[in-house]
């Protein structure tokens, strides 16, 4: 525990950025390679499906279902692993959750079971794994001020497409040479190798202090007996919507609508998850400006509505204005991720940030399970304008929703 107390003392004790800055910097590294660990897992394994559809003889159905796999174990604990970093610090979480993640993929990819034992072992690493997603924040929101936080939540949320892209370039490759459960490999190695990086150098924030028999913490009213948060909460899950309307059906799209070949789509869409991450760090880096999270987030749903309506438009006219609307999309659906984290951290504070992270994830994790299949009912065979349409309906609800005057700073 030494290394710890040393970087205590360095950090000079204290809430949000009061260390030095490479220390804090630090932290936030390790949250962002944390976070591209677990995205590497939990959106890798659909690259998989075309080798183990392969080595095991599935349909696509089968294989989307041993896909779904991990996203079950997350929606299921991700709320506890959020009250587990409140109660005993984001250091354990993370390295305790990464770590057994890790070890279930080993289980999964060196010792070759059935499809429904690995369905189980990729429910309980995605069970396993969703400890990074609030105990990660959490400490990012530990040790930056707030004038800082909205630009440090932005760059962690990086981790999604920074994880997404790890997947695309090596698991496919990998699959090709090792089969499937080989290519499971690398993620675990990932997983184990930041865990320990976590379990040694990540400090956790101050904590509150103890009440007066010493041995308990300081527990703050509940944030969510006021309306507040679940405003929050809701707005972030209807944000989601045109978010997964383009990421799960701009492919497609590209492809049939467009006659765009399947690596061209693929290609493009790859550089939009880049500009997508921009976005992300410009709109935390203007929240931080205008010192607010939830009013750069209003903006957003407004802009959201806006461009699904230009992409329906382009649908139904010309073809140049749906792939310029489809940029555009790409980047604004995604850019308020990381303000609806921040605000619901900074709302609930320190004492149920973790919780409110974990509520946060849940309800806009439900919103991505459910968006592609209800909206793939509207679009049927061609009709992708009426579906983009009803996507803008959902940002238009969330600038209603979000709860602007609540916000404190």
């Amino acid at each position: 525990m030494r290394s710890r107390d040393v970087a205590v003392e360095s950090a000079g004790g204290g809430l949000g950025g009061r260390g030095s800055g490479w220390f804090r910097w630090r932290i936030l590294a390790l949250g962002l390679s944390a976070q591209t660990a677990s995205c590497a897992f939990l959106f890798g394994i659909p690259f998989l499906v075309p080798a183990m559809q392969r080595a095991e003889n599935l349909t696509l159905s089968q294989a989307g279902t041993v896909v779904v796999a991990p996203s079950i174990g997350l929606l299921l604990t991700l709320i506890l692993w959020g009250a587990a970093a409140d109660r005993y610090g984001e250091r354990l979480v993370m390295a305790l959750g990464l770590g057994a993640s890790g070890l279930l993929l080993l289980v999964a990819g060196l010792t070759g079971p059935s499809l429904s034992a690995l369905f189980a072992l990729l429910v309980a690493a995605g069970a396993c794994t969703a400890s990074v997603n609030a105990a990660s924040g959490r400490v990012v929101m530990g040790w930056f001020s707030a004038a800082e936080r909205g630009v440090a939540m932005g760059i962690r949320q990086t981790a999604q497409p920074l994880g997404v892209g790890v997947a695309a370039l090596a698991l496919p490759l990998l699959a090709e040479h090792a089969g499937y459960r080989g290519a499971m490999l690398l993620p675990a190695v990932l997983a184990l190798a930041v865990a320990v990086l976590v379990a040694w150098f990540v400090v956790d924030p101050p904590r509150p202090e103890p009440d007066g028999d010493g041995d308990r913490p300081h527990r703050d009213r509940s944030p969510y007996r006021g309306a507040t948060l679940w405003r929050v909460h809701g707005s972030s899950a209807l944000l989601v919507v045109p978010q997964f309307a383009v990421s799960a059906f701009a492919p497609v799209y590209l492809v049939t609508m467009h006659d765009w070949s399947a690596l061209a789509a693929g290609a493009f869409l790859a550089v939009l998850q880049g500009l997508g991450a921009l976005g992300r760090l410009a709109a935390g880096y203007w929240s931080d400006r205008v010192r607010s999270r939830l009013r750069p987030m209003r903006t957003l749903a407004v802009a959201s509505a806006l461009v699904m309506l230009l992409l329906a438009g382009g649908d139904a006219t010309w073809s140049w204005l749906a792939v310029g609307a489809l940029i555009l999309a790409a980047v604004i659906t995604v850019s308020d991720n990381g303000l609806g984290f921040t605000a619901s951290a900074e709302l609930a504070g320190l004492s149920w940030a973790g919780r409110a992270m974990g509520v946060q994830n849940t309800t806009q994790n439900l919103a991505a399970v459910l968006t592609p299949p209800l909206l793939g009912l509207v679009i049927g065979d061609t009709r992708y304008a009426l579906a983009f349409c009803v996507a803008a309906i959902f940002p238009v609800l969330a600038v209603w929703l979000t709860p602007v005057r609540s916000e404190r700073w």
